[in-house]
């Protein structure tokens, strides 16, 4: 016994199934159903109109011979001297009304020329057949049966009469007047099996024809749910393929492009929009954290700036209030005298006592114009710093570098007489570039005084000159032609982090360094600022205890590409 819930969930799988039914297949199955039913139609008219014309055909055959006067035996005598009308095929048999059913004229078969042929089993009928006839003179309607033995089909009628016997006296009964029809009844069913396998076969035909036709024209719809797919996966560019227009495909496809593009305009104009607002909040944040940078270093490079300039101010005034204190000048002037008092301190402190001589004059008048100079270069740097970020231009020629490198050797060498200063140039090309002559001697002098700086008396220095590229780098995988120059010294060499900040300004990788020892702090950072208003890089490579090596690449002038690329296609 079937559980009800199980029932239950039979029946709303069997409704929902058309729903879950692919298109296609629905369509398929519509088709061949009403070519079935279509088939089944012509095929049960055209046989029922076979069969009822061959059997009224017969049955007319019969009535002709019910008509006429038909021979009988009865009881073994012949009745008649008439044959029966055509040629054969015909059945005569009498059913008395008491007593067993008897065949009067067996059934024969007839050649061309007249001789009797083969006897056949005539028709199976028993008294009390609802067919047959019960009224004197009325004729039963034409039925088939089959015969005693064998397969034969029979169309028969009976017709009740009284005939008389050969012994006297009448003899009632019912005459039954039966045809072959075996054959056509052959022929229906031949016919039948014919028609079933040509239908099958032509259910066949449209079955691969209908699939052919119906993919086919199912094929824009595949197209139009590839589309979406792809447009639900983010791919807003695809399109529906464009179709004849006057199709309904074709404006369905039509309608989807044009709604496809409207949603994807909104859609880009919503990004766009969504961009733009991340972008005005990026460039918010960015502006703010620049800004507060940009403000960090402000004040940081004041402080440094101040710090740098209190101490030769501060020197300054010292020697003013010690040249104050001493009297001047052998004691002209207005200055106060020395009391007792300050002069027992001085001499209690070792200082000198009494007004100053001439060489004392001398020598606190060249410190004081030394801290001046010192505190003037510091000043003329900031400026050239202050004026290389104002981006202020440059006076651009074109600019020999293996010249200015000559130039600082010779001075390198006249300042540091001890020490081992080359120059080498690994370039046959002229190291020709386009920019301000005085701030790349600048450059190429801060690295030498740099590299003289923070070394020992006696570190040799070389200064590198080769052909180069600028891009993503100063590698290999650069593309526009350039100028390297390189200043390679032998000392401590910088760490990681000190090579992170050696560009920056007031940068001291030493910071117990003094003042009067080590330089201002800006001189790598002039360098970095000039060679970028140049266009260029500039970077350092070293190792701790292997030395440093501080470099600038520069774009190669026109005149002297145009010669390197000439010189390379000779």
């Amino acid at each position: 016994m079937t559980h009800p819930a199980t029932s239950q969930g039979l029946w709303r799988s069997a409704r929902a199934l058309p729903s879950r039914t692919p298109l296609r297949i629905k369509l398929i199955a519509a088709v061949l159903a009403l070519v079935t039913a279509a088939l089944a139609v012509i095929s049960i008219a055209g046989i029922a109109f076979l069969r009822g014309y061959l059997l009224n055909q017969a049955d007319q055959n019969l009535e002709a011979a019910a008509k006429a006067n038909i021979p009988l035996w009865v009881e073994g005598y012949f009745a008649s001297g008439r044959t029966l009308p055509g040629n054969g095929g015909f059945s005569v048999q009498w059913l008395p009304e008491h007593g067993k059913a008897r065949q009067v004229i067996g059934e024969f078969k007839f050649t061309p020329l007249g001789y009797p042929g083969k006897m056949i089993p005539g028709p199976a009928v028993t008294h009390g057949a609802p067919w047959l006839a019960t009224q004197a003179g009325q004729v039963s309607d034409p039925v088939t049966i089959s015969s005693w033995t064998g397969h034969q089909r029979w169309r028969v009628i009976s017709t009740p009469q009284a005939v008389s016997a050969q012994s006297g006296g009448v003899q009632h009964g019912t005459i039954v007047l039966g045809l072959d029809v075996t054959s056509i009844y052959r022929t229906i069913n031949e016919l039948t099996i014919i028609d079933l396998i040509v239908s099958c076969a032509l259910l066949l035909v449209l079955t691969a024809v209908g699939i052919t036709v119906i993919r086919r024209s199912m094929r824009p719809l595949i197209d139009i749910e590839r589309t979406a797919d792809a447009i639900a996966a983010g791919d807003l560019g695809r399109r529906v393929p464009e179709r004849d227009p006057r199709t309904e495909v074709g404006k369905l496809g039509r309608s989807l492009n044009v709604m496809l593009a409207h949603i994807e305009a909104a859609f880009r104009a919503r990004m766009a929009s969504e961009e733009a607002a991340r972008s005005s909040e990026e460039a918010a944040r960015r502006s703010a954290l620049n800004a507060s940078r940009s403000e960090d270093r402000m004040r940081q490079f004041v402080a440094d700036a101040s710090h740098e300039l209190r101490t030769p101010l501060t020197a300054i005034r010292g020697f003013a209030e010690y040249y104050r204190q001493r009297g001047g000048a052998g004691g002209a002037g207005d200055a106060a005298p020395v009391t007792a008092g300050e002069a027992d301190d001085g001499a209690a402190t070792g200082l000198p006592t009494g007004p100053m001589t001439s060489p004392e004059l001398d020598r606190l008048i060249e410190r004081v114009e030394g801290e001046a100079k010192r505190m003037g270069v510091l000043v003329d740097d900031m400026l050239l710093l202050a004026r290389l970020d104002q981006q202020r231009t440059l006076d651009y020629r074109t600019v020999d570098l293996l010249a200015i490198a000559a130039d600082a050797l010779h001075d390198a060498r006249v300042i540091a007489p001890k020490r081992t200063i080359n120059l080498t140039v690994g370039t046959t090309d002229a190291p020709l570039v386009t920019g301000d002559e005085v701030g790349l001697r600048q450059v190429v002098s801060n690295l030498m005084s740099n590299a003289m700086t923070h070394t020992p008396d006696g570190t040799p220095i070389e200064i590198t000159i080769k052909s180069g590229a600028l891009g993503n780098g100063h590698g290999p995988d650069a593309a526009e032609p350039a100028v390297v120059l390189e200043v390679t010294d032998h000392g401590a060499g910088l760490t990681k982090e000190q090579q992170e900040h050696v560009f920056e300004r007031f940068y001291r990788t030493d910071r117990a360094r003094t003042r009067t020892a080590g330089g201002t702090g800006l001189g790598l950072a002039i360098v970095s600022a000039m060679v970028s208003a140049h266009h260029g890089q500039v970077w350092v490579d070293s190792d701790p205890g292997q030395g440093a090596t501080f470099g600038f690449a520069l774009p190669l002038a026109p005149e002297a590409r145009a010669a390197a690329e000439s010189a390379a296609s000779d």
